[in-house]
């Protein structure tokens, strides 16, 4: 049949779907050149009429049209779009049951829709008219349809949606700040209007009235602003507006009418943003971006990387789905094993099953007491939809009624000291929470249509400041007693804390603010990603006052030094061990299982465990690569362990699997011969030709300037190639007059260093501006009795000991060690140490940091005999002398063999990147002779390594205290 036949044929038709239906499809099968359902698929069982199904509310139905994999379809007689509408909805609850077909098609004698269904890709609706069914295009897109749908594969996804819609409204917000309008204004507003875009695209609001608006008043901005105004005021009450009428949304998102007016520029913006589909937006990175759209300090971040719902997975299903998951497939299991046709006891004892763990979903907490935009909370919403989904479709499955969606908003909980992100959160996750619905089929008729969401609070997480009076005294103009802003048992607290600070008959004038640890509802489930700020920023950003609280509040718990985020992991765990919250997951940075911060990962094994982990994960922050842990821990009772993905008997305080290296203690043998290098705290360094002058001068006293000018080496130095960098040192403790009489040395340090340190209360000891901040005097007094000493870079990507002249001094970028003998630098430099190096140093994103407390005073030597040592040194020597004879070559006469930039080309990085076979073999004889040394083989598991050296450990440190 020809296309212009076909359209002849049913053309003339009434359009009574029962009569009709099955011709039509065997006519459009003949147009596109394509067998019909009987001839291709006798048997009905992959390609069929009439396919039976159970709808995702038990009720049963029928798929008009199935093509596995390609496609379902829904017919209807003629009548209004919202039959399409409902068709539309028919499939998208059918879809499950049809095993998810990538296009869902509806269509009456008149219309046929094309919507494509791929994963993770924006819907994409073709709108076919019966009389252009023979269009080139329109033909093209149904002959995909039936013979290859993976051409209707959009390519845009919801995430380039979201990104595209920010694009626009930073652009509006830009302009908006630029004028002088306030930021929280701004975010409120634009918020709004990203919600009433959304309720459009999804028929919450009906017909396309945002779309009008701009339209009908772009070049008009007064009577835009009138217009939305009212708009808003009908959504917070319902009614009508113009000859529509609106629903009762509410939420407190539209309490409050007021708008911003509009420039003539920023509604053409917004006009752009009305041809975007806001019905696929995604809410697990809306917040982030909206958030950097409206914030001047993110400005720059708009279009940068955020955190992957992938990401997110990684916290919330350890936690949240996985036990649940295994709830589910044991009540699948129990009413798997029930016949519903032998009577209404088993129907009965089913439905019972079902109802519960749907109920147990429902009634489920989770908070997120850093939450941002929501990102942690919206993702976990989703993944509890996903499995009440199950619910559903079982229940559908034996015929089950009255099954509907329980899940809801009101379950998270969140805290967020940012008024704007506050806002978006809640606003996330009722988009979020309307799309899962629309999009699996269920009406929405809920009036209100939003809740309020209070269960997200703007407030710190931390702490909560109380401005404090005695008792009797006014507050506000109220006594305490009648301060309607303090509950009861407020009140008593306050009262107490007051009483103990102010006896009674102490004179008190004004008030002070007192503080307490912030409280935080009783919820199943903690996730989430605490704030990312070191120890030294801490009291930068968040000033005296709130650091000396937090400190007086946390102190006797975890140390004072921690990184910011400890503190949520010690609320965390203490909410678990106090019986309000069963599982939690959090992020740190990968700094979480080192030294300071550590002492928080140790109280959550004291008072339970960490029953997951993830050791070191890259990971985005305001669109910078960071290293971070995830650490999920509960009260003790998962009794699998998960580290970073493997099964493991334990996860140890540091987030290994293996020896629990925790354990290990400094040893008195190892004390006081490694240490961190000179910080010089400001501009002494000067380059070899400043340096070569000042040593030609003379000075008052007679005596040369290079007694102060020394050569100056940092981690470069070793790990490529020297920089010939020089410093002016005066030592430890020389008096500023001595110095002086070193006139070039002492003047530059004058003109370049001084300012900054006697004016920069930060900077280290202005009161000896001319000494180095840290000048690092033991160190000194261990180097100089030897002829040369060992050093390594503090952090590098491979663990490299040099030889370091004693005429050079070290930077605090460069830990050294005071031996100077062969067999010491051989065993630093074996595999045995490496292991142990590597296992208690810390780590700068994908660099090992070396720490000599942690790595070298831990760290058990070998007992060897005399043989031993000294095959440990001459394999130690060779290894030295074939490396700088590959450094630096020279021909048959002593000359240079390579040229100046061949020679900047040979690093010690780049020849341990390039690991010669040479090299390896020369590595190989030193972990030989250092293994022999400890009496052990040399082919020993790196995991038997770790704890035979954790043994030593602990038996030398117990010999140590032994009386």
């Amino acid at each position: 049949m020809t296309p212009q036949e076909f359209i002849a044929k049913w053309r003339r038709s009434r359009g009574q779907e029962s009569a009709g239906a099955q011709e039509w499809f065997i006519d459009l099968c003949r147009v596109v050149e394509h067998p019909t359902p009987a001839e291709l698929d006798p048997r009905q069982e992959w390609y069929t009429f009439e396919r039976a199904v159970r709808e995702s509310s038990g009720r049963r139905g029928r798929a008009d049209v199935y093509k596995r994999s390609y496609f379902a379809w829904e017919f209807k007689g003629l009548g209004l779009h919202r039959d399409l509408d409902e068709a539309y909805r028919q499939l998208q609850r059918y879809r499950e049951a049809l095993n998810n077909p990538p296009i869902l098609v509806v269509s009456d004698f008149r219309t046929i829709r094309v919507h494509t269904n791929f994963t993770n890709k924006v819907p994409i609706v073709h709108t076919i008219l019966l009389d252009d069914v023979g269009e080139p295009e329109q033909l093209g897109i149904l002959r995909s349809v039936f013979h290859n749908p993976d051409t209707l594969e959009p390519e845009i996804s919801p995430d380039d949606v979201t990104k595209a819609t920010a694009d626009i409204f930073a652009k509006i917000a830009a302009s908006m700040r630029k004028r002088g309008v306030d930021s929280l204004d701004v975010a409120r507003f634009l918020n709004r209007l990203v919600f009433c875009f959304f309720a459009q695209d999804v028929g919450l609001l009906p017909g396309q009235m945002m779309t009008e608006l701009c339209e009908n008043f772009h070049d008009n901005p007064a009577e835009f602003d009138q217009g939305l105004q009212e708009l808003f005021r009908r959504m917070n009450d319902g009614g009508r507006f113009g000859v529509q009428t609106i629903r009762h949304f509410n939420g407190d998102l539209f309490k409050d009418p007021d708008t911003v007016l509009m420039t003539t520029g920023e509604l053409e913006g917004l006009s752009e943003a009305t041809e975007r589909n806001w019905a696929h937006i995604e809410p697990s990175i809306f917040g982030t971006l909206f958030e950097r759209v409206v914030d001047p300090n993110k400005q720059g971040l708009v279009g940068a990387q955020y955190t992957s719902e992938a990401d997110i997975l990684s916290v919330i299903e350890p936690v949240i789905i996985k036990p649940l998951q295994a709830e589910w497939s044991e009540v699948e299991r129990k009413v798997g094993g029930l016949t519903l046709l032998e009577g209404q006891q088993d129907e009965a004892w089913a439905r019972q099953l079902l109802e519960e763990f749907q109920s147990r979903l429902s009634s489920l907490k989770v908070l997120d007491p850093a939450c941002g935009s929501g990102n942690f909370l919206y993702v976990a919403l989703r993944q509890l939809h996903d499995l009440e989904k199950s619910v559903l479709t079982l229940a559908a499955d034996l015929n089950l009624r009255g099954f509907l969606p329980e899940v809801s908003p009101e379950q998270c909980y969140g805290i967020e000291i940012d008024a704007y992100a506050s806002d978006l959160a809640r606003t996330s996750l009722w988009i979020g929470h309307l799309q899962w619905l629309i999009e699996n089929g269920h009406q929405y008729n809920r009036e209100p249509v939003l809740g309020s969401l209070n269960t997200i609070e703007c407030r710190d997480a931390l702490i909560e400041f109380i401005d404090y009076w005695p008792e009797g005294a006014a507050i506000l103009g109220t006594d305490l007693s009648r301060h309607s802003a303090y509950s009861d048992e407020d009140r008593q607290e306050i009262l107490e804390i007051g009483e103990a600070l102010w006896p009674e008959g102490d004179a008190i004038f004004g008030h002070t603010k007192l503080y307490r640890e912030a409280r935080w509802p009783a919820v199943d489930y903690i996730v989430g990603n605490p704030p990312f700020l070191g120890h030294f920023p801490f009291r930068e950003q968040l000033g005296d006052e709130y650091v000396n609280a937090v400190y007086d509040l946390y102190g006797d718990r975890i140390p004072n030094s921690s990184d910011l985020c400890c503190y949520w992991f010690e609320k965390t765990r203490a909410h678990i061990e106090d019986g309000k919250a069963r599982r939690a997951g959090l992020l740190g940075t990968q700094a979480i299982r080192f030294q300071s911060n550590r002492p928080v990962l140790v109280r959550i094994k004291e008072s339970g465990d960490i029953f997951s982990a993830v050791s070191d994960q890259d990971w985005v922050l305001d669109g910078a690569s960071v290293h971070i842990s995830i650490v999920c821990f509960d009260d003790g009772r998962q009794t699998t362990r998960i580290l970073d993905g493997e099964r493991v008997p334990n996860i140890n305080a540091d987030l290994t699997g293996g020896a629990d290296l925790t354990q290990a203690n400094r040893l008195a043998e190892n004390r006081n011969l490694s240490f961190q290098g000179i910080g010089k705290v400001g501009d002494f360094d000067i380059p070899e030709s400043v340096a070569l002058k000042m040593m030609g001068q003379p000075n008052p006293h007679g005596k040369p300037n290079n007694d102060v000018i020394k050569r100056w080496i940092n981690c470069v130095d070793i790990t490529q190639r020297s920089r010939d960098e020089w410093i002016i040192d005066f030592g430890v403790d020389m008096p500023e007059a001595q110095a002086a009489l070193y006139e070039a040395p002492f003047e530059h340090v004058k003109a370049n260093v001084m300012p900054d340190r006697v004016n920069n209360r930060m900077r280290w000891r202005p009161e000896n501006w001319w000494l180095h901040g840290y000048p690092a005097a033991q160190m000194r007094r261990a180097l100089s009795p030897l002829r040369q000493y060992i050093g390594t870079s503090l952090t590098a990507k491979h663990r490299i000991f040099a030889w370091i002249p004693m005429d050079a001094l070290p930077s605090n970028s460069v830990i050294v060690f005071a031996r100077d003998d062969d067999y010491f630098y051989g065993v630093l430099h074996s595999k045995t140490h490496f292991l142990w190096a590597e296992a208690m140093g810390t780590q700068l994103e994908d660099r090992p940091r070396y720490t000599p407390t942690t790595c070298f005073e831990t760290f058990p030597f070998p007992e060897p005999t005399d043989a031993q040592r000294a095959a440990i040194a001459e394999a130690a020597a060779e290894l030295n002398r074939l490396r700088e004879s590959w450094l630096n070559p020279v021909d048959m006469f002593g000359n240079p063999a390579l040229t100046a930039p061949e020679r900047r080309r040979r690093t010690l990085t780049n020849l341990y990147n390039q690991r010669p076979t040479w090299l390896a073999n020369a590595h190989a004889t030193l972990d030989a002779a250092v293994a022999d040394a400890y009496g052990w083989p040399p082919d020993l598991p790196d995991v038997e390594v770790l704890q035979r050296l954790l043994a030593l450990n602990l038996e030398r440190a117990a010999a140590e205290v032994a009386p």
